[in-house]
């Protein structure tokens, strides 16, 4: 049974989707009438169709429950009344100790859907967020057919996107021996951008000198940061506006000096953190930026090697931290909509700067490395 913080958190959390939490039960109503969403579900089990699933940080009461440490992990919660947050839900994390025996009853599994599930359970476990966009390339890439309707990514956004990503890889075209023309950059985007890695992109990877597998988790590594590099520079004056309301904000009703100094500790925490973390997302971005203008410029494919070689672990670590940023704005602006008065109680209020606060990892050293180890992701096991 959730705790108490965390039945408040549901109900607050109410109809919203963040790049943290997707709300399974909000799309099925939505789409309850929609042959898509029917024919093509996330999971093919109704229960947990209509679950929460939220990327959840690893507490230390936890590690117990998982053969391996990790930091962050894929929680599923089935409230135990849709319609009534309040009464509670059960959860479960993916990957803990007899999963896949637990998820089989939670689920209430028939037949050979349980082994279709699993496959999206460890492919939504092995993202950093999950953020409609990221989500949607992922499961699309691993062949998991879903309806559009659990990616609600808007069409304006998407043209946004295939601009930037055009602008980008144009500059790859004369490297790669390619002519000039808008059709050539178009057919390198449309092969960036495709579930499969393209044979458009073959003599990229032969200038790399990477194999088949190296260079697919890579390229997927890449288009992560391609997006992370857009959606920085579109939201981050949005999370500008957000710090200052949380930093103003104060709840209705009576409370004591206690609760009036923890809630400011947790302001400053949260504002902090969110500073900290864009640093360093900017700072990782900055990465790819000198390695991607060495290959193109200097025709210098060694620095760019390294980085697709890295990419997939760090990839984990700037989607964290986009994950975790962009979870904040998307709440805040959701229960707090432009134009209208803010109005919290106290409780409500601290669950909500509790659950910000708790998005984010501990603070790396600041002589720790950007590019570390390789680390191939297995997202096929069981």
């Amino acid at each position: 049974m959730a705790n108490d913080r965390y039945i408040r958190f549901l109900v607050t959390l109410g109809t919203a989707s963040t790049s943290r939490v997707l709300n399974l039960g909000q799309i099925a109503k939505i789409n309850r009438n929609n042959p898509e969403y029917n024919d093509r579900p996330l999971f093919s089990s109704p229960i947990i169709n209509t679950a929460f699933i939220i990327k959840h940080r690893v507490r230390s009461d936890e590690l117990y429950r998982f053969v391996a440490s990790r930091a962050t992990v894929t929680k599923i919660t089935v409230p135990i009344d849709a319609s009534d947050l309040r009464v509670g839900g059960h959860s479960i994390l993916v990957d803990e100790r007899g999963f896949a025996d637990a998820i089989r009853s939670f689920g209430n599994y028939q037949g050979q859907a349980l082994e279709r599930d699993l496959k999206v359970f460890q492919l939504l476990n092995a993202l950093p967020s999950l953020d409609p966009f990221l989500l949607r390339e992922h499961l699309c890439n691993h062949k998991i057919d879903v309806a559009p309707c659990y990616f609600p990514i808007s069409e304006s956004d998407q043209q946004q996107m295939k601009e930037f990503v055009t602008t980008e890889l144009t500059r790859l075209t004369k490297l790669l021996g390619s002519d000039q023309s808008e059709s050539s950059a178009r057919r390198m985007v449309a092969a960036m951008l495709s579930s499969d890695v393209a044979e458009e992109l073959a003599p990229l990877r032969e200038t790399l000198g990477l194999s088949g597998e190296a260079f697919r988790q890579g390229v997927f590594s890449w288009r992560g940061f391609l997006y992370y590099k857009w959606s920085m520079a579109k939201f981050w004056p949005d999370v500008m506006g957000v710090l200052r309301q949380i930093k103003e904000v104060q709840p209705h009703g009576a409370y004591n000096r206690n609760i009036q100094d923890e809630l400011a500790q947790a302001r400053n925490a949260i504002i902090l953190l969110v500073r900290d973390n864009g640093q360093d997302v900017s700072r990782i971005l900055s990465v790819y930026d000198r390695s991607f203008s060495e290959l193109v410029a200097q025709q210098a494919p060694r620095a760019f090697r390294d980085f697709l070689l890295s990419a997939p672990r760090t990839f984990l670590e700037i989607g964290e931290k986009m994950g975790a940023i962009s979870h904040i704005v998307e709440f805040w602006r959701h229960r707090f909509p432009a134009g209208k008065p803010v109005k919290i109680d106290v409780d409500e209020l601290s669950t909500i700067f509790h659950d910000f606060g708790s998005g984010f990892a501990e603070r790396i050293k600041a002589d720790s490395p950007i590019i570390k180890k390789p680390v191939v992701i297995d997202t096929t096991a069981a």
